[in-house]
């Protein structure tokens, strides 16, 4: 089976895989523990993971904290920041086509009285800046705005966006899942983004593992939020609870090996989607629509319809040869809210797939689309 659903998770990588070994059957130290060897060898690698992660997004290691991944990084920000600065504001801004464990927390908050805009957004699922700017009130305290988007691919100007809440003197989160490993993220340059989230098993480390990034302010000092686990006071206080250093060490590696690979990957990935294309443009021509921009974009995420099909049917009957999906894996039953947004109907929502790559794939397996 070729495996074309990358954006759902990704292979492990190998090296990943022998760096979390001895931490799963030799040191399994607590890290938290003290003196003995087997918790001073987990701190070390606590520590080294943290340190490659925050090389691969450009910020310092204790700005890095550590969770099982997107999800509970966005749940933690977002609920984080409306408890904290209750006593600010109750106003949040996100857009239609954010991940379901960001717009499903911010109808949660609804329930307790924070107001919520969602900023509409264009035919490939950008947010307009003048409409960031304008929904902006005194009662402001977060902007959480994808980076790039898991279903079209598509990037958001996150460059002016962080620059206008910084100007603004407003919290900026974004959800960096799909964009890590595949984008360059340095932010450094980005002195407006506030928190961010990422999560390992989206560019090849293992699943149950990702990290919040928590700004310092001049002081060196992480900005405030209330925890979403109590427990410990482990990661700085922000979220309790055992660290899983396995799974810490493999996202480590797979950060590791994501930065030193950057640009290659970005060029490898880059010319298996213009290859797929071609093939499928030269294979079912006027039968396909391609759903995202070919420009400004995630490389290797491909929207794409296949006419008068329905895609349900369409992903089972390939999925003995290749996996693909009709969009998120985290609502797959339920129509792309991502589709809508960008102004689809409900015939082209049906007859829509994404598939997605990875830097595993061989240029002539590919090849196989000329076979359906």
């Amino acid at each position: 089976m070729l495996y074309l659903d990358n954006s759902a998770t990704t292979k492990i990588h190998p090296e990943v895989k022998e760096a979390m070994l001895p931490f799963i059957m030799e040191e399994y130290g607590n890290p938290s523990s003290k003196y003995y060897s087997l918790a001073e060898n987990a701190k070390v690698a606590v520590k080294e993971a943290r340190e490659s992660l925050a090389s691969l997004l450009g910020c310092d290691h204790s700005e890095i904290i550590f969770t099982s991944g997107s999800t509970e990084s966005n749940n933690m920000i977002i609920k984080g920041v409306a408890d904290y600065y209750s006593s600010k504001g109750n106003h949040i801004i996100t857009s239609k086509v954010e991940h379901p464990s960001v717009l499903e927390t911010c109808r949660y908050l609804e329930t307790k009285g924070i107001v919520v805009t969602y900023l509409e957004v264009d035919q490939y699922g950008r947010v307009n800046l003048e409409d960031v700017s304008t929904s902006i009130t005194e009662s402001t305290i977060l902007v959480s705005i994808i980076w790039g988007n898991n279903e079209v691919g598509s990037l958001n100007n996150i460059k002016e966006i962080s620059n206008l809440c910084l100007e603004k003197n407003v919290f900026f989160h974004t959800d960096a899942t799909q964009v890590i490993g595949k984008v360059e993220v340095n932010l450094e340059d980005y002195p407006g983004i506030t928190f961010l989230s990422c999560s390992g098993h989206k560019f090849h480390g293992p699943k149950g593992i990702g990290a919040t990034y928590i700004r310092k302010d001049k002081y060196g000092i992480l900005t405030k939020i209330t925890p979403l686990l109590h427990g410990g006071g482990q990661e700085n206080d922000v979220r309790s609870g055992t660290l899983a250093v396995h799974n810490i060490v493999g996202l480590g590696t797979a950060a590791k090996i994501a930065h030193n690979n950057l640009e290659n990957n970005i060029k490898k990935l880059k010319e298996l989607e213009d290859y797929l294309i071609s093939i499928l443009e030269e294979k079912f021509s006027e039968q396909i629509v391609i759903n995202n921009d070919k420009v400004n974009k995630i490389p290797g995420i491909i929207s794409v319809q296949f006419k008068g099909l329905n895609n349900e049917l369409l992903v089972k009957s390939l999925a003995p040869v290749i996996a693909v999906s009709t969009g998120s894996a985290c609502s797959s039953s339920k129509p792309s809210h991502v589709l809508d947004a960008i102004g689809l109907t409900d015939e082209e929502i049906r007859s829509t797939m994404r598939i997605s790559l990875s830097t595993f794939i061989k240029k002539e397996e590919l090849d196989i689309f000329f076979q359906l």
